[in-house]
């Protein structure tokens, strides 16, 4: 995943922050049994997630050609080839 710079976006980490305040606001509030405070914390939970939905739909996210790496890799070894290793004499 580190080739593909999979998640080090500005819309997947606002999104993951936000979800991660929500789920910190729903365990304090269950921990203190207070319902209402718990759905709170869902709700600003789902909001992280569409926030990094909106984010990635301005153009924050990865963009789409992002994985043509593996795109690449998955065609090679269907056709039964491998790359030959960086220092290796034919």
């Amino acid at each position: 995943m580190a080739g593909s710079s999979h998640g080090h976006t500005p819309a997947a980490w606002t999104g993951v922050t936000i979800a991660f305040i929500g789920f910190c606001v729903s365990g304090a509030f269950m921990v203190m049994a207070e319902p209402l405070g718990f759905w709170a914390g869902m709700v600003i939970t789902v909001l992280g997630g569409v926030v990094g939905m909106i984010m990635r739909a301005m153009g924050m996210g990865q963009p789409k050609d992002a994985h043509a790496v593996y795109e690449t890799a998955t065609v090679r070894a269907q056709a039964g080839t491998t790359p030959e290793p960086a220092g290796a004499n034919g």
